[in-house]
């Protein structure tokens, strides 16, 4: 046979030479032998990691003794009759035959050699796996694909554009789709019913782990449903793809589905992470007439509340430790940390617990019966250590959420080979702006819940919307809704967003001309392809998976960009810059 790749290894046993020839399938071991191949073994002699070989010899079975189970060919060996030298390689800038800690910068400048590494290699192979069964799935259930242009109109969706300058329209731009949004809206009144896309997003934003200024998603729209629909169809998807690409992760099904205002009051977040248990307990009632100042204090105060977690057998943190949880809550803007630990033994029954086994600052203010009271309304035992924070709501469960989240890393308690996925529906159709403006939770397009519709003009923050996210693990995954497919509504909803009738038809007439031609009902969903590989792979960044990404400061180091352009491509753009423009440099 013939074999090409590159020298993975070479190793010299004094007369023989053995080597690890690698290609995008694995490894396989050659053997060089002087007294049968003595050309073969002079070119073997010469070889580096990383020199480009082909390899002429023949397949044979190990000696008993000599196979390795720890790589798929390890049953056999290449007796080597001809060692051909490719292409030469200088050193690489780090190993690449182990999964050594290298600085990230370096990796991603040499990106072509980090993609050679094993673990790397295999993270493409399952982004093309799941991209794959996406496709498959989709197409099995009626799904048409179709591609959506790069080049679009400006128009604002929560984030800023990416900008392209016309040549050919002097002043005017494109826009770099941040999502398909409006046009898969427009391909459901085109009458496709069931449009997907594996489609690139951009969105010029701050970035972060599970953030880049491009990104995948899986973009799909479907037509004559409701949430029920488009939930059990992500559901089926997402339960087949992890069995498919990740056997090795536990999915348990059906995925729960709650409302935003119970994901906030049970975890304090709308992504939570189900695996940490520790869910919040709401104990207002129990410590309004406890006497203690701090939690009585909060109470009084317009949107105050008093909730709590438990954590397990951390009764006996030292001071230290809970100044650590403190410093928490307070970088979540509470003013302190009630913390009460319960340091009776074993199989003691919270309503014989006694003063002399509890360790609290707040003990002078509580008595014994509203510790237990606290203990068993939070379903505290023996050992555990209950977390309480007094505060308005909102800083309350950004404070117990963050606790969540350390503790559950702390105490190893999330499972990592489960994927504990859930939907959170109802989310908010509005948040608070700047001066008494409103914005769009999701985007403007959404629907809201029929209920809630008479609630638009006299209390819109109060108006729940059919919009939905499916999260895993403490993970966004992607969000969806149903889609307001009735101008009128449209028009209602832009106002509200202060939207003047001459920037709604400048900047949507396209959309609400559209909607006088019969448009059906209709929602979708958009997952991002990247988070989803993510998970799957077990890797803590979305960077990780994307095969050329951009690095926090959205840099590619690779290829030095974003760079300078001659003047002559601005004189072509009718461009001019403002300022003379600064070097980038790459970190150190």
């Amino acid at each position: 046979m013939r074999l090409a790749g590159w020298v993975h290894r070479r190793r010299d046993h004094g007369g023989l030479i053995f080597l690890d020839v690698r290609d995008r399938t694995g490894l396989v071991q050659v053997v060089v032998d002087p007294s049968a191949a003595e050309s073969a073994y002079q070119s073997a002699d010469a070889l580096r990691n990383e020199w480009v070989v082909a390899i002429t010899g023949e397949v044979q079975v190990r000696p008993a003794g000599t196979e390795n189970p720890r790589i798929a060919t390890g049953g056999i060996e290449i007796h080597a009759s001809e060692v051909t030298v490719l292409n030469p390689s200088k050193t690489p800038p780090f190993y690449i035959n182990e999964d050594s800690d290298v600085d990230e910068s370096l990796r991603l400048q040499y990106r072509y050699l980090d993609l050679r590494r094993e673990r790397m290699a295999a993270n493409l192979v399952l982004r093309h796996r799941v991209v794959k069964y996406i496709r498959d799935f989709l197409d099995g259930r009626g799904f048409l694909e179709v591609e959506t242009p790069m080049l679009m109109k400006s128009t604002p969706e929560g984030a800023r554009d990416y900008l392209v300058p016309s040549r050919v329209h002097p002043g005017h731009f494109y826009a770099l789709p941040q999502s398909p949004q409006q046009l898969k809206q427009l391909l459901m009144v085109a009458g496709v019913e069931r449009y997907f896309q594996i489609a690139r997003c951009f969105r010029d934003e701050d970035q972060r782990a599970d953030r880049q200024p491009e990104f995948t998603q899986l973009d799909l729209e479907m037509s004559f449903v409701d949430e029920s629909d488009v939930l059990d169809l992500m559901e089926e998807l997402y339960t087949g793809l992890a069995h498919a690409t990740a056997p090795e992760k536990r999915v348990t099904s059906p995925f729960p589905r709650m409302t935003y205002a119970e994901a906030m009051r049970r975890f304090g977040s709308d992504n939570p992470d189900r695996r940490c248990g520790m869910e919040i307990t709401y104990i207002s009632p129990t410590v309004a007439d406890s006497g203690g100042g701090v939690c009585t204090g909060a109470l009084a105060e317009a949107g105050g509340t008093v909730r709590g977690i438990v954590a397990p057998g951390c009764a006996g943190y030292s001071r230290r430790e809970l100044e650590n949880l403190t410093e928490i809550v307070r970088g979540q803007g509470a003013r302190g940390l009630a913390t009460i630990g319960l340091d009776a033994e074993a199989g003691t029954a919270v309503a014989d617990l006694q003063p002399d086994t509890v360790r609290s600052a707040l003990a002078r203010h509580l008595d014994i019966e509203t510790v237990r009271a606290i203990a068993d309304a939070m379903g505290a035992g023996a050992g555990d250590l209950l977390l309480i924070v007094a505060a308005h709501e909102e800083i309350v469960s950004a404070s117990l959420s963050a606790l969540r989240t350390a503790l559950g890393e702390r105490l190893e308690l999330a499972d990592p080979d489960e994927l504990a996925f859930a939907f959170v529906t109802e989310f908010p159709l509005f948040e608070a702006g700047d001066e008494g403006s409103l914005l769009s939770v999701h985007h403007p397009f959404t629907a809201p819940v029929p209920e809630d519709a008479g609630l638009l003009e006299e209390s819109p923050t109060a108006v729940r919307s059919r919009a939905y996210d499916l999260v895993v693990n403490g993970i966004e995954l992607g969000s969806g809704s149903i889609r307001i497919h009735d101008r009128e509504l449209q028009d209602r909803i832009f106002a509200l967003l202060g939207h003047s009738p001459e920037e709604i038809e400048e900047r949507f007439g396209h959309m609400l001309e559209a909607f006088e031609y019969g448009v059906p009902p209709h929602g979708g969903f958009a997952p991002g392809i990247d988070r989803t590989v993510m998970v799957l792979a077990g890797e803590p960044n979305i960077r990780e998976v994307i095969p050329f990404p951009k690095t926090q400061s959205a840099q590619d180091l690779m290829m030095s960009a974003p760079s300078t352009v001659d003047e002559q491509q601005l004189v072509d753009l009718n461009l001019r810059l403002r300022e003379a423009a600064q070097e980038i440099t790459a970190p150190e």
